[in-house]
């Protein structure tokens, strides 16, 4: 297996933490092609996202139908295949009805149980750990 999954460049992935401040929480969902894995709202940049943080933001509402605002850039995590670009989202709202609804579950979990589902991914947990509510 190629370290780069054949790519030239590395793929430019940009994550969202969506944070409920008031309750201390992360919303994580399920990934679509490990649906008994975890993950944190993320996605390709696309140049009509024009900012990194854009793509976060449009990530989070296409895969867990979330409202917010991103807060806070956390850290970039180069690997073989993507750079990963980690961006806090304060949750303002969740939709009721999205785009990746019938494709994935979300759930509020606190701090530790985030990190305990990522795990599996080391770059989503190494992101998290990055983050304030790791404070």
């Amino acid at each position: 297996m190629v370290p780069n999954k054949g790519r030239a460049t590395p793929r430019v992935v940009c994550c969202a933490i969506p944070i409920s401040r008031a309750a201390g929480k992360v919303l994580v969902v399920t990934s679509r092609k490990r649906p008994n894995n975890w993950v944190l709202p993320k996605g390709g940049w696309e140049t009509s996202d024009v900012q990194l943080e854009a793509a976060a933001s449009r990530e989070a509402l296409e895969e867990a139908g979330v409202r917010g605002t991103i807060t806070r850039y956390v850290i970039t995590i180069p690997t073989p295949s993507a750079i990963y670009h980690f961006y806090e989202l304060d949750v303002v709202g969740l939709d009721q009805d999205w785009l990746e609804r019938n494709e994935r579950r979300r759930e509020w979990v606190d701090y530790a149980e985030a990190v305990k589902r990522l795990e599996w991914k080391a770059e989503l947990a190494q992101g998290l750990r990055s983050s304030s509510i790791a404070h």
